[in-house]
């Protein structure tokens, strides 16, 4: 099964980057990501056995409660690549929290799977980013757009990614909860509270 990590948006940041989308509907080289699929990958994991999900599950688990929630932000629209010919159109995001979980995921996956399990995300430096859409075939470069965005990011997720003739499906097959140390006293607090009968 294809699977990545990802922490998915709100309601509200997806229906800015929906409106920015807009701006390509009159260019037929670039191809949008639907608004519901809209994402940021923390780490990509692609081709994986059925036998790994255990302990892909219990990783991201450990990670949620060890990190904190955190407030995220948009700035800006820009392209990979910088220069030349561009082959995708995304959203830059910020936020510390990002950079936590993308490297507690990739050493995690590392010490629990090994480091062939990390073939599929390559060398590439970790780049915050959701992508907007990309190019499929000639189509201009569109103007930067600037956004004023932040959200709390209170979890993240592990998804499964079929692939379709009309584009990919996802389906969310976990959720971990971003709960940091204080989550983490809350929960010894309920495990230590007697049952109700």
């Amino acid at each position: 099964m294809r699977l990545f990590y990802a922490v998915f948006l709100p309601e509200d940041v997806r229906r800015a980057l929906e409106a920015a989308q807009e701006k390509l509907s009159r260019y037929r080289g670039w191809k949008v990501v639907p608004p519901h699929q809209l994402h940021l990958t923390l780490l990509f994991l692609g081709e994986r056995p059925e036998g790994d999900l255990e302990d892909l599950i219990a990783l991201g688990h450990r990670l949620g409660r060890k990190t904190p929630p955190f407030v995220a932000g948009l700035r800006g629209t820009g392209y990979f690549p910088n220069e030349g010919t561009p082959r995708v159109w995304f959203a830059k995001a910020e936020g510390e929290g990002f950079d936590l979980l993308a490297r507690g995921l990739r050493d995690g996956v590392r010490e629990v799977l090994g480091e062939e399990a990390l073939r599929a995300e390559g060398d590439r430096a970790f780049k915050p980013h959701i992508t907007l859409a990309r190019r499929k075939a000639p189509a201009p470069r569109v103007p930067p757009v600037v956004f004023g965005l932040t959200w709390p990011v209170e979890s993240f997720a592990l998804v499964r990614s079929e692939l379709k003739p009309r584009g990919p499906v996802y389906t969310i097959l976990e959720k971990f909860p971003l709960r940091g140390e204080h989550g983490r006293e809350q929960e010894e607090v309920a495990r230590k509270r007697p049952q109700d009968h």
